[in-house]
């Protein structure tokens, strides 16, 4: 028969490879699921960067649509916080114009914040003209 010294001394043995073991698997799994994860992000920017640059690039091209309802060179662009300030008429030498601020979104892209802000503004009325004189 076995000592119980040598059955104990077995018995470490086995539970230290045992764990060892399941480090490694444990580590294989997480290293697994990290590179899944990794490549989830890196399709997920790849799309978001895609769609950011169809959305840059709309902006620029919107006069020259059939949905843009104005005179493309009535249209001002800004980018930031609103694409476009159109003075509807100002092409055609019309009596009136209209200003309008215009804003280009593709897909589901949504209005920011501030664009919000500066929409209820408008329809508020709280718009104003103001001359500046420097010198």
């Amino acid at each position: 028969m076995y000592s119980l010294t040598t059955v104990l001394f077995f018995v470490v043995v086995f539970l230290i490879l045992y764990i060892l073991y399941l480090r490694k698997k444990v580590g294989y799994e997480v290293k697994k699921k990290i590179e899944e994860k990794e490549e989830e992000i890196r399709k997920d920017a790849l799309d978001r960067s895609r769609s950011t640059l169809k959305g840059k690039i709309s902006e620029h091209l919107a006069p020259f649509t059939e949905e843009f309802k104005y005179n493309a060179s009535d249209a001002r662009f800004l980018g930031s916080p609103v694409d476009y300030i159109v003075f509807d008429g100002m092409g055609d030498e019309s009596e009136d114009i209209k200003v309008v601020l215009a804003d280009v979104k593709t897909g589901k892209s949504r209005l920011s914040s501030i664009q919000k802000k500066i929409k209820k503004a408008v329809e508020d009325g709280e718009i104003t003209w103001e001359t500046l004189r420097l010198g």
